[in-house]
């Protein structure tokens, strides 16, 4: 028997018409279930007028907006494929995706009208329709005026792919993440246990939408069960604070990445907040350090640190909290419809306690990659995703992460692939070789440093290697760094020895940018 997907919007405006589904903080708009339900049908019809059907991408170039919840479930609702963009990419980099992609639409927020238009040019993209992601006059909101509602659920099964997301690699070549129904389904019902989850949750949703733990760990989730989503437009840790301080809002639920907790620390704002109906405080992308998780245990707030990718729509595991303090540290163990293994090179399990690559399989986890038969090939064995990051799990079967996927180091929250850096670095005439790692950064937790070897005679300093990236390279993934080496440390088969770089260089970056 297939098991059908079912519309949550049309079920929930049935059920709880007059109940609040989306606040949206930059403009007021505040929508019911019955509200939303309409928007979605109005979007759905405009995609139809737009010639989208069944398994057509639809891809969203936004910051945080109720117009992109609408594109998701409106997308559903006509069969169609959501396609998240990120907003800090440069226009060859998403013109990649949007070509390796086939996507029909592209919905653009007024702050990358420039950037989209730069991309235009690089793509097929056949429609490309403005919003100013605040309900003002767009072409969006005309084209939801003048469409014919579509209230019908186009049918699905629950293996069907509603979401794709692009995840890079450690060769820099992005891969397309294909995400099901049934993977937002499990996911949405595992994370019920994190905590006294239910329709009167009220999540804050400030981290971005076009990433899977901004999209996926309290937004959608949230609506899943029939709750209420607060959008802020991008983080800000005063507004944060204001938002979470305000009781007609009732925020529940936030998550926000390591950098994030941090910053809303130092802010002003903490010495009058009010953080008392919070009851489920998530943190992800990367290893929260002990200690800021104190600091905010102080406050009465218990920040619940758990491990997940793309490729597992953000579920994996997590700590309770009845888990804090004593396994502060630990990411927790696996939630419920996720199996974790760790296994040894030859992908036999190894014993607790034994370091080895974080293996997945469940329900949460991705069928495949989009169109890419080879990193399908690499990554799954007998239905088990490869993780590529190395843990160890202990008799308890909680999960500690050793280290990350391959190379990559994490800024500000985004994944980082050295690779893809490394790459362009070699198009400069001083680099003889050139490696890149992440190194500490006090205000994004790691930052690129470029660690190169130049020719005899040549100079080069950072600002040349900037230079040379701009335009070329999003923002947060140009380096805050450059250490001149003599060599690169190898191993027997030739391979740089990047262990041996991130032991060594930190210390010497004082002296050596």
């Amino acid at each position: 028997m297939t098991l059908q997907a079912y519309d949550w919007i049309s079920y929930h405006a049935a059920t709880t018409p007059g109940k609040r589904a989306m606040f949206d903080l930059a403009s007021g708009r505040d929508f019911s279930y019955a509200q939303m339900n309409d928007r979605v049908a109005r979007v759905a019809g405009m995609l139809r007028d737009n010639g989208i059907m069944p398994g057509d991408r639809v891809a969203f170039l936004c910051l945080n907006t109720t117009d992109v919840m609408e594109l998701v479930f409106g997308c559903w609702r006509v069969g169609a494929i959501c396609l998240a963009l990120n907003f800090r990419l440069t226009p060859p980099e998403l013109a990649y995706i949007l070509n390796d992609s086939e996507a029909s639409m592209v919905l653009v927020d007024a702050p990358f009208a420039p950037l989209a238009e730069a991309t235009k040019g690089l793509t097929d993209v056949a429609h490309w329709i403005g919003t100013d992601g605040v309900g003002g006059e767009s072409a969006y909101e005309t084209g939801l005026a003048v469409a014919t509602p579509i209230y019908d659920y186009h049918p699905q099964s629950l293996e069907d792919q509603c979401l794709l997301m692009y995840s890079s690699g450690t060769t820099g070549s992005p891969k397309g993440v294909i995400i099901t129904h049934a993977m937002l389904d499990f996911t949405a019902s595992a994370a019920i246990r994190l905590g006294a989850s239910g329709p009167s949750d009220v999540s804050l949703n400030n981290m971005p939408l076009f990433h899977i733990g901004g999209l996926n760990v309290t937004a959608l989730p949230s609506i899943w069960i029939g709750g209420t989503c607060i959008i802020m437009r991008m983080f800000d840790p005063d507004g944060t604070i204001k938002a979470i301080s305000n009781p007609d809002l009732g925020i529940t639920t936030m998550f926000c990445v390591p950098a994030a907790y941090n910053a809303m620390r130092a802010s002003a704002e903490m010495e009058s907040a009010d953080f008392s109906r919070i009851t489920l405080a998530l943190c992800g992308a990367e290893t929260v350090p002990e200690a800021l998780i104190h600091w905010w245990m102080e406050r009465g707030i218990i920040i619940q640190e758990g491990y997940g990718m793309t490729e597992t729509a953000a579920s994996g595991a997590m700590l309770l909290k009845s888990d804090i303090p004593d396994r502060i540290g630990s990411a927790g163990r696996p939630l419920m419809h996720s199996r974790i293994k760790i296994v040894d090179d030859n992908g036999q399990e190894v014993p607790r306690g034994t370091p080895g690559e974080i293996w997945f399989k469940g329900l949460s986890v991705t069928p495949g990659y989009w169109r890419n038969p080879k990193a399908n090939a690499e990554s799954f064995t007998d239905g088990w995703f490869h993780s590529g990051d190395i843990g160890i799990m202990d008799e308890d079967g909680y999960i500690s992460i050793e280290d990350r996927v391959k190379d990559m180091y994490i800024s500000g929250g985004e994944n980082v692939y050295p690779a893809e850096i490394e790459g362009l670095l070699y198009g400069l005439e001083q680099v003889v070789e050139v490696a890149v790692i992440g190194v500490p950064d006090e205000r994004w937790g790691e930052t690129g440093c470029v660690c190169a070897v130049v020719k005899e005679g040549e100079a080069l300093c950072l600002e040349d290697v900037l230079g040379h990236l701009d335009g070329r390279l999003a923002k947060y993934k140009q380096p805050g760094h450059l250490h001149l080496i003599k060599e690169l440390p190898r191993g027997g088969t030739g391979k740089v020895l990047k262990f041996e770089l991130r032991k060594a260089v930190p210390g010497m970056l004082g002296s050596a940018d």
